[in-house]
């Protein structure tokens, strides 16, 4: 069984699977975008208000200085990843529509905080979708390809950086994270929200949904996506395409098949849109079933069984410091709180992300700061301080056995299942812990004050700081700094300040009339067995 990853942790390979069963979803008649107000622009940089807001108004300002020399002025596309010194000959050479996203909300983001003018923004804007609208794409789908050349918008068939040969991929969460930016220009550049509109709902994400689902799944849940041909390597099954288009897709052998993931975006767009039923967010589990035929995940869970939309639901949780959580995966922020970023999911959630989101928080501020004794925190994937790239995470949190690991040991914890296995390193002792400052980010809304704290250290006492902002990652025991920036993490960045400075107004442009209509009620309606019990801060 294959899950999700970081749709940037395919610079390092790319993306192999393939499963598939046939029966396509019918797709609702797209929506047109909501005429609702935003800022357009301002004469200078707008004073904001709140802890911290001097400060991240700066780094704002610098994140968006590596955003910028990523971007390619004729097409408006970011290479992937630049050096740390921003040199344009340390660029990547390559983008995906993840990257393509998070710089079309980057922008908005800039130009909102008055980083940039509102000419400016426009200019960087048009020149995105301008390209958008040239490049190739899957006909029965809408979707675009996973790697693309930024100088050129010419899908890549050779990886630049390797030579080896790419089977073009249409990536579920990678297309989720693009149609979600042009959602965000649509509502924040007037000028474009015609064009920005119509990219997106050429974009059908029914492609990507099996109804019939995984084995052990109560409901229909996406694929990890498809290729036009076999892979040639790997696992991939041959079916007709989802959504009814009479092509053949050869999908993923997985399933995006864990609640707490990255890939929760697509679906959610999905839904809005009424190509994906609405209980397709009810099959995905919260943690593997409990008992000991599923003893290899990284806790025993505990929960109830709750039903939704006539769907039953094993709301299972993990515990951590007598907290009860759902799980990621692999026990990274982003898998936790990148969706977050776009979608009011706490207040929509309140039974569910609303207690979740802060836990997860909460769990990975203790794991850096009590057990580990990193004395900072925030692990997601990201690049390798000693070279290349890495999942990051806090391990005893995600659902995978060898889970995400916070150090650059890889350190593994196994703890006992009880009645079912004896756990081999319980109480580990950790090494050189590998903080990512975006991580930290993402836990803005949950604990600002924390997070201010932790990045100023980061910066001051770490040196995890260059020209566009913090480096992508830093061991902190050793202090050896991964001095390269990522475009998908920088845009993470930007969305957390943009959001913390201008009262959530990347949510304001993304959720319209029938995004609310349509998916609201199905997350209002979820109850996750999260708790802080008597562990509350």
């Amino acid at each position: 069984m294959k899950h999700t990853l970081a749709a940037s942790t395919a610079i390092v390979g790319l993306v192999l699977g393939g499963f598939a069963a046939a029966s396509p979803a019918v797709a609702a008649p797209p929506s047109a975008p909501t005429e609702k107000p935003g800022p357009q622009g301002h004469a200078g940089p707008p004073t904001h208000v709140g802890p911290g807001a001097r400060d991240l108004e700066r780094y704002a300002a610098d994140t968006w200085t590596s955003l910028a020399a990523m971007a390619h002025d004729n097409t408006g596309l970011p290479d992937d990843n630049i050096g740390g010194a921003l040199d344009e000959s340390t660029a990547s050479g390559y983008t995906s529509p993840t990257n393509i996203g998070g710089y079309l909300w980057s922008t908005v983001t800039a130009r909102d905080l008055g980083i940039i003018d509102a000419d400016e923004a426009r200019e960087r804007l048009t020149a995105t979708v301008s390209t958008l609208e040239t490049m190739e794409r899957n006909e029965g789908s809408g979707m675009y390809y996973n790697w693309y050349a930024p100088d050129t918008g010419a899908k890549l068939e050779v990886f630049p950086t390797s030579g080896e040969v790419i089977h073009p991929f249409l990536s579920t969460v990678d297309n989720g994270w693009l149609a979600a930016g042009l959602r965000i220009v649509r509502e924040a550049e007037p000028t474009l929200a015609d064009r920005a509109d119509a990219l997106y709902r050429s974009m059908d994400f029914s492609a990507f949904f099996d109804a019939a689902g995984a084995a052990g799944l109560p409901a229909g849940t996406n694929r990890g996506g498809f290729w036009e041909a076999p892979p040639g390597d790997g696992c991939a099954v041959e079916a007709p395409m989802y959504n009814g288009s009479g092509e053949t897709a050869f999908y993923t052998c997985h399933h995006y098949d864990t609640t707490v993931s990255e890939s929760r975006i697509a679906t959610y767009l999905g839904i809005a849109e009424g190509s994906i039923p609405a209980f397709g967010l009810y099959g995905t589990h919260r943690t593997m079933p409990a008992g000991c035929d599923w003893a290899w995940q990284e806790h025993l869970p505990t929960g109830d069984t709750r039903t939704y939309d006539g769907v039953d639901v094993f709301e299972g949780v993990y515990s951590y410091d007598g907290m009860s959580f759902v799980p990621s995966w692999g026990g990274s922020m982003f898998e936790a709180l990148m969706p977050d970023l776009l979608i009011p999911e706490a207040e929509w959630g309140p039974d569910s992300w609303g207690v979740n989101h802060p836990i997860t928080v909460e769990i990975q501020k203790r794991h850096g700061l009590d057990e580990a004794g990193y004395g900072y925190w925030g692990f997601s994937p990201a690049s390798n301080p000693f070279g290349g790239y890495s999942e990051y995470g806090v391990d005893i949190a995600g659902i995978r056995s060898d889970g995400y690991t916070s150090d650059a040991e890889k350190t593994d914890v196994d703890i006992d299942r009880p009645g079912c296995s004896e756990g081999t390193n319980p109480n580990p002792t950790f090494g050189d812990g590998v903080v990512t400052p975006h991580a930290a980010f993402l836990a803005l809304p949950y604990d600002r004050q924390g997070v201010l704290k932790n990045l100023r250290g980061l910066e001051k006492k770490l040196g995890a700081y260059g020209p566009g902002g913090f480096y992508d990652a830093v061991a902190v025991k050793s202090g050896t700094v991964a001095e390269r920036y990522l475009s998908l993490d920088q845009s993470m960045i930007m969305a957390a300040i943009g959001n913390a400075l201008t009262d959530d107004s990347l949510k304001d442009y993304m959720v319209d009339d029938r995004m609310e209509q349509n998916l609201r009620p199905a997350i209002e309606q979820q109850v996750f067995g999260s708790s802080w019990g008597a562990s509350r801060p």
